[in-house]
């Protein structure tokens, strides 16, 4: 552990359910594990972080959870004090009385704000970029995270694969193909569960509350769980961070949506098909497109024609039957070309790390 000790403060708005507090809340857990910071989280949406978090109590407007400081967030909240280091999370704008006290404050802290992981290339040249406070003696730098080594890099604790690695090895086989299955409710989740339905494939579909048991119940009735053929939806309950994880380990397919979801897939080195945030003007398909680009830059034919197919079908809605019968097809060429692709990225700095190196000269 490092022996910064220093005061983190980290600023979160709940705006995509649990994307934003959840990238949030294993950012936190990391700078306090391994980098020795003391880590104070506002949240303005408890009730989000407990679902990731069970042992939070929500009726508490401040305690201490896995070591870090968690406050609920609200327009009558006040600050005893302001950290060295201040993270606005994806642009969630920080209150003006902290501004204020940041700006009175000796030193200054170091402003961050995090944005949001992309794989575009335009991200690399706003990485790092200073933005002076037009009247206050403050500069706020833009942090993206990134696949590239001009990034800010991605979230990964120091012993995620090993305990990945340590999980896998004592994995039970199964004899039906275990699909993880987290999306949001505009995903064409009644066709394919049709055609997995229609394959002689035994498969076995985790379905998690919310919007992805809401779209089975709307296509299958009723409450579940469902037997169709050889295919079996299974309704499971809203899983812990830890578990979470535990669950992409084991499957033989991740179907995940957002940001944080998402990348733990890639950590977990398995088949995943990825449904991205919608934007407005359908921003988000360019996202989509500069991922796949990067990510099967090296994949050979079959699963480099499969893997961009079923994410452009999830995503839009068109030809998901077939897009899917390819990519179970091409299967085991997926998950060989994403488990090189999940090395690839552990050989770069995580993202904490290099928050904690980008701000270490300056608090």
């Amino acid at each position: 552990m490092a022996a910064m000790q220093r005061v983190w403060d980290i600023f979160c708005r709940v705006i995509d359910n649990y994307g934003d507090i959840g990238v949030c809340w294993r950012l936190a857990r990391q700078l306090a594990g391994e980098h020795g910071i003391a880590v104070r989280l506002w949240v303005d949406e408890p009730a989000s972080l407990q679902a990731l978090c069970p042992a939070l109590d929500c009726a508490q407007a401040s305690q201490t959870v896995d070591g870090i400081e968690v406050h609920h967030w609200t327009e009558q909240s006040t600050f005893e004090s302001v950290g060295d280091v201040v993270i606005e999370a994806f642009a969630c704008e920080l209150p003006a009385s902290y501004v204020q006290a940041m700006a009175a404050a000796t030193p200054k802290p170091h402003w961050i704000n995090l944005e949001y992981l992309s794989a575009e290339n335009w991200v690399e040249g706003c990485h790092a970029m200073a933005s002076p406070h037009p009247t206050l003696a403050l500069t706020k730098h833009f942090f993206f995270p990134g696949f590239t080594a001009s990034t800010g890099g991605l979230l990964r604790e120091r012993d995620l694969l090993a305990r990945r690695a340590a999980a896998q090895q004592t994995q039970a086989s199964s004899p039906a193909l275990q699909i993880s299955m987290f999306c949001y409710d505009t995903a064409p989740l009644g066709e394919l569960l049709d055609q997995m339905a229609a394959t002689p494939t035994p498969i076995v579909c985790h379905v998690p509350p919310g919007k992805p048991l809401a779209a089975a119940q709307a296509h299958l009735g009723g409450s579940g769980p469902w037997q169709i053929n050889q295919l079996r939806v299974e309704p499971i309950p809203f899983l812990s961070q830890d578990d979470y994880d535990r669950l992409l380990w084991r499957c033989d397919i991740n179907f995940v949506r957002g940001e944080d979801s998402f990348l733990r897939a890639q950590w977990a080195g398995r088949p995943f098909v990825w449904q991205i945030y919608e934007q407005k003007e359908a921003a988000h398909l360019d996202k989509l497109e500069a991922f796949l680009q990067r990510y099967t830059a090296d994949f050979r034919e079959k699963p480099g024609k499969a893997v961009p197919a079923m994410f452009r079908a999830w995503n839009t809605g068109k030809n998901v039957a077939t897009a899917w019968d390819d990519f179970l097809a091409a299967r085991a060429e997926i998950g060989e070309q994403t488990g090189r692709w999940t090395q690839k990225l552990a050989e770069q700095p995580d993202l904490a790390t290099r928050l904690v190196k980008f701000c270490s000269p300056k608090v």
